[in-house]
């Protein structure tokens, strides 16, 4: 049994890994005003950074529309798949994984499509795509595969630093952190996606308090697998890097910026940690 993996663009993984292990991608769309844009085909991370620091408004995400799961799936089955595993962002954050289970059901009888929800954005994702395309590929059965995604996700952790809750706020993801807007010019948030919605997870005075903060939370979490940092382009990532080193010496970390999708709603230098709680 030939078995592909599916997920969209919020997986912020870098084309080089979605090539190698024949990961399809399905875009999300960025709107800029009344300009919109397909992620990572028309719009590349650092265009969609240049433009998040000189545009007034908060630019806007679409989930695809079912039809551009429908085609993903599709493709895969001519391309020779006996299954399809689809893994998306948050359905606590996005309609995308909706949009995805809709397509799934317009093929029912024709290709065999599990959809599961990630609970997890960027690098969280990511990771759980990684995984799964490289147990596809050792041959695991797609009842395997979907176990394995479904598995990951109640284990995959994702904190973050935000420089401001300016584009949470305006784009309506704030959810458990409504405490925090009172003090919004105060303040470094400290973020847990871990459950698939935002939720509060600490204050920090200033930007290296907020850093040690998430290094703190690793520390915390005791033994953990496939830790990485994603970033929208903040300038101290190397910094990041170091603290994490203190707690986890020897951890192969993995770095990468977080694309439009989530970077629209985190905002420029968020900094994020992900990481799957080791068994």
């Amino acid at each position: 049994m030939t078995v592909r993996i599916v997920t969209d663009s919020s997986c912020d993984l870098s084309d080089e890994e979605v090539a190698a292990h024949g990961i399809e991608v399905v875009p999300l769309t960025i709107r800029f005003g009344d300009e919109e844009l397909e992620d990572r085909t028309q719009l590349s991370v650092e265009d969609f950074y240049r433009r998040l620091e000189t545009s007034d408004a908060l630019p806007e995400t679409a989930a695809p529309a079912p039809g551009k799961f429908e085609a993903a799936f599709r493709r895969q089955a001519e391309a020779g798949a006996d299954a399809v595993v689809c893994i998306n962002l948050s359905s606590g954050l996005s309609a995308t994984m909706q949009s995805a289970q809709n397509a799934a059901r317009a093929l029912e009888g024709e290709l065999d499509v599990r959809v599961v929800d990630s609970r997890s954005i960027t690098s969280g994702l990511g990771t759980q795509v990684l995984l799964a395309a490289q147990a596809a590929e050792a041959g695991a059965s797609v009842d395997e595969v979907a176990a394995l995604a479904e598995g990951l996700a109640q284990r995959t952790h994702v904190i973050g630093a935000l420089d401001t809750l300016e584009n949470l706020k305006k784009g309506g993801r704030i959810g458990g952190a409504q405490a925090l807007l009172g003090s919004l010019l105060s303040i470094k948030p400290i973020l847990d996606i871990s459950t698939g919605v935002v939720e509060e997870a600490g204050k920090a005075r200033t930007r290296k308090k907020a850093l040690e903060a998430l290094r703190d939370k690793v520390a915390e979490a005791g033994p953990v697998e496939h830790l990485t940092i994603s970033h929208g382009f903040a300038p101290d990532v190397d910094d990041m890097v170091r603290l994490l080193r203190e707690v986890h010496p020897d951890a192969d970390v993995r770095v990468g910026p977080i694309g439009p999708v989530i970077g629209t709603h985190g905002g420029p230098r968020v900094m994020g940690i992900t990481w799957i709680q080791a068994r």
